[in-house]
């Protein structure tokens, strides 16, 4: 196999926090933690009013991605949204 190194990309990007619309929407947790394979450890709970519990997410090209507790939202060009760990964050990425 060949090695590739990633080219410069330029995203704005921030850590994620609660009520600043940031996300794409809300699943109920229940629902979260019926799906196979997803791994719910971390995940960003949100309780609301009627006690239900809600946990954010972002959509992209992949699909749906659930938001983890220090998660960066990185926006790319065409509003495109990803959702990225603090640690591969701080190796992937340089404030400018």
């Amino acid at each position: 196999m060949k090695q590739y190194k990633r080219a410069p990309l330029t995203v704005t990007a921030a850590p994620y926090e609660i009520g600043k619309g940031m996300e794409d929407g809300f699943r109920l947790y229940s629902q979260v933690i019926t799906n196979d394979g997803l791994v719910v450890e971390g995940l960003v709970k949100l309780e609301r009013e009627d006690g239900s519990i809600v946990c954010p997410y972002v959509r992209n090209r992949r699909g749906v991605v659930f938001i983890r507790e220090g998660d960066y939202i990185i926006c790319e060009d065409g509003d495109e949204k990803h959702v990225c760990g603090e640690d591969k964050f701080r190796q992937r990425f340089q404030e400018i």
